[in-house]
């Protein structure tokens, strides 16, 4: 039993659960509090809500972003780098392995510089980077993605989600300064999705853990026949 292996597999749905879904929900809140504030002073009458409710959403949505971009690398790495070590990939294909190590430095490096970019071409290139970082890192061997059931898929909808993080984080000087509210309403459609997605992710990380085997069944569960979901017998424990 590799319990170091087992442990391991937790960090991604520990972090999830304890930081990143409740931030969820802190910032739907801010978000409807800073739309209801909003509706009331346009209305012309006085709000109860405070006034800086707008910038801490804007401080949550932010740190948000940063963290789903993270979870998600972080939920990747664990069974990539398994799979890199099983297949001693640093031998067999060496080039492949530096351009892995490579794309993870590009990918962080431009999520922190799209933290902290204001003009829009910056804004745009860094989007672009960590994005096309974040899916080619995703589509490495080892990885549990249920690609035959895509839609019910809790890698897909992490990918979909941190996407979805990063184009809002990329957009926020937008919203500010777009009068139309153009970039607004696309704000709040696309992050509408975001946290049905998120439900999603909960639903179906729950169904992965119990799909997923520990380290001690996976000898025994790869020798089933997932097609007809058919299993090896098991051999009566032998007579004390």
């Amino acid at each position: 039993m590799d319990l170091s292996a087992d442990f391991l597999r937790l960090i991604h749905p520990a972090i999830a659960v304890t930081l990143v879904l409740p931030t969820v929900g802190i910032a739907v809140f801010m978000a409807w509090q800073t739309r209801q504030r909003r509706l009331q002073v346009a209305e012309g009458g006085k709000s109860k809500i405070p006034p800086g409710v707008g910038q801490e959403h804007l401080k949550v949505g932010r740190f948000l972003a940063v963290a789903v971009v993270g979870i998600e690398l972080l939920g990747i790495t664990r069974p990539m780098f398994k799979k890199i070590v099983a297949d001693q990939l640093w031998n067999t294909a060496p080039t492949k392995f530096g351009l892995i190590l490579l794309m993870y430095v590009v990918t962080i490096g431009s999520l922190v510089m799209l933290y902290r970019a204001r003009p829009k071409l910056w804004r745009a290139v860094f989007a672009t980077l960590t994005g096309a970082g974040l899916v080619v890192l995703s589509l490495q061997d080892g990885i549990y993605r249920l690609d035959n059931k895509w839609y019910i898929s809790h890698f897909y909808y992490g990918v979909t989600v941190a996407l979805l993080m990063i184009f809002s984080l990329a957009i926020v000087q937008d919203i500010y300064q777009d009068r139309s509210n153009r970039w607004r309403t696309a704000h709040v459609v696309l992050n509408v999705v975001a946290t049905l997605l998120f439900i999603g992710q909960g639903i179906t990380g729950t169904r992965d853990l119990l799909e997923i085997p520990l380290s001690w069944q996976e000898p025994y569960i790869y020798k089933c026949d997932f097609v007809n979901k058919v299993c090896p017998e098991v051999p009566p424990p032998a007579a004390q």
